[in-house]
């Protein structure tokens, strides 16, 4: 099975592109990194020449304002085009857990636009969505400083590693298209400040983390699920603490 992982450079992709290949796949390198843009269409339809899925894992460069929404209008609309045109059997997309509810968010809103551009293309698709990654648990405590605190509310969520998410995308892409979302998470709940207060004293960091409910999450305030997998179908096998040893022995 030949498979273009769209953002092969990125966080998910770097990971994607050892599981396919670990799977016996052969994978193209998509990215601007590998010469190939889906905003500008440079490369990309050499890079789909052949290929039997695509995977878009791309992202915005910019989580705020309009930037995400023109990001994955114009890139998703690019890569279906040039996906039909190439012939491809089956477009595969991550997005992430909850999105519908978080569309007061600009980027959740230009991820909901990603998704129903994909539905609305009529092409065999599978969208996976994901919880937060644990390596992302680090941003979100940094968009949530505030002063000498860290402001979370105690919603809860089921984060999960990467590597999970990568090897998912793998087992999704060697199957045939389902036509809907299916669920990804971690195989354990938190509540989000006291993950929050798991990773930084791990980390020795001074902060203090302060449960507020009202606190927002990429400008949303969250109910406690928000963030939790409504139609589970994949449990990550990583358990937070032990991504947590590896990543500090690292």
């Amino acid at each position: 099975m030949k498979v273009t992982v769209m953002g092969a450079s990125g966080r998910i992709g770097t990971r994607l592109v050892e599981s396919l290949r670990q799977a016996g796949s052969e994978v193209v390198l998509a990215s601007p990194t590998f010469g190939v843009n889906s905003v500008t269409r440079e490369g990309l339809r050499a890079s789909l020449t052949g290929a039997d899925v695509v995977i878009d894992v791309t992202n915005a460069a910019s989580f705020g304002d309009n930037s995400a929404l023109e990001f994955f209008k114009t890139s998703t609309r690019n890569l279906l085009a040039a996906s039909a045109d190439a012939g491809v059997d089956h477009y595969l997309a991550l997005s992430i857990v909850g999105t519908p509810r978080l569309v007061e968010s600009d980027y959740f809103r230009a991820k909901m636009v990603q998704e129903n551009l994909i539905r609305a293309a009529r092409r065999p698709y599978t969208i996976l969505h994901s919880t937060q990654f644990f390596e992302f648990l680090s941003g979100v405590i940094d968009m949530a400083a505030d002063g000498d605190g860290i402001r979370l509310p105690c919603a809860s969520v089921r984060p999960v590693a990467a590597d999970d998410v990568a090897e998912v995308l793998t087992e999704l892409a060697l199957d045939t298209p389902l036509n809907d979302t299916v669920e990804l998470a971690g195989p354990e709940k938190f509540a989000f400040d006291e993950l929050a207060r798991m990773f930084i004293a791990a980390n020795e960091d001074p902060r203090q983390v302060i449960t507020d409910d009202r606190a927002r999450y990429y400008g949303v305030e969250l109910n406690d699920d928000t963030l939790l997998p409504h139609n589970l179908a994949h449990v990550g096998p990583m358990r937070f603490v032990d991504w947590l040893n590896l990543s500090m022995a690292g």
